[in-house]
């Protein structure tokens, strides 16, 4: 299997991002090797020495991505016997000539708890525990969404990953059985802030499938249950107008790129 690396001065994050795209539009299997914090030569040398250690390995050159701003470190890390590819040489000189500005490369500037939006996102981070399951409904406020649903239908990785990637205060309410009685009505506490609603389905088969990792040969977890309530939440959704996504088949990452376009919502992320 052919090696994969990501190396940077920093986090690593960025050549991570642009690697990853890359490989997955190829069907190949690799091994992924990510080795952030690469600030002195000493530490270059022993990368580039697990570099061919993995081409001895394999036999075959690992494809090594990287970003680095140290000049030296760079200069050690482009030797390598892998198929190097330095993201910042292949758009920096465009840019620079685009702009008319010449560049300022600093290490952490992306990635760090400099950057401008680090507290509005860790603050956002902490928002989204303290208002979880509907645990806390005094604050919604200040909520910039707030999801809802069955439970288990991902309302709340969402809402920490929308906090956590973009700074979005993003609260969460369940509708459980105790909700549906004769027909889920949408609850005072949510009515007020009914413009922030934004909800969330699954299939019925997936949420039985979770469920029952959970709670096995439960009512909870039974077909019939599943059925009903998200029955009973897909009426209220229309019923509302309350805009609403099926996310059996989409990642974390793709719900709330879904939500963000849908809702028009600000990325609080640079």
């Amino acid at each position: 299997m052919r090696t994969a690396f990501y190396i940077s001065d920093g986090t690593a994050i960025t050549a991570e991002v642009f690697g990853h795209a890359l490989l997955s539009l190829f069907p190949v299997e690799f091994n992924h090797n990510t080795i952030p914090f690469v600030e002195t030569e000493e530490h270059a040398q022993k990368v580039l020495e697990q570099i061919s250690e993995s081409f001895q390995d394999t036999g075959e050159r690992p494809l090594v991505f990287y970003t680095i701003v140290n000049v030296d470190v760079r200069k050690i890390i482009s030797k390598s016997v892998g198929i190097n590819y330095n993201f910042l040489d292949q758009f920096v000189a465009p840019l620079e000539k685009v702009l008319g500005v010449p560049s300022k490369p600093e290490k952490h500037r992306t990635h760090s708890i400099h950057e401008t939006t680090y507290d509005i996102r860790i603050e956002a981070v902490n928002y989204a525990l303290a208002n979880d399951d509907g645990s806390n409904l005094k604050d919604y406020d200040e909520a910039d969404i707030i999801l809802t649903g069955v439970s288990r239908s991902g309302k709340t990785p969402t809402s920490l990953y929308l906090a956590l990637q973009f700074g979005i205060k993003a609260a969460n309410y369940p509708f459980t059985e105790e909700d549906m009685g004769d027909m889920l009505k949408l609850p005072p506490a949510l009515r007020r802030y009914k413009n922030k609603l934004f909800g969330l389905t699954i299939q019925p088969e997936r949420l039985h499938q979770i469920r029952s990792e959970r709670r096995a040969n439960s009512k909870y977890a039974s077909m019939q249950q599943c059925r009903m309530e998200l029955r009973e939440v897909e009426n209220l959704y229309r019923k509302e107008k309350i805009p609403f996504l099926n996310s059996t088949k989409y990642s974390i990452e793709e719900i709330s790129a879904k939500i963000l376009a849908e809702t028009g919502l600000k990325r609080r992320k640079y």
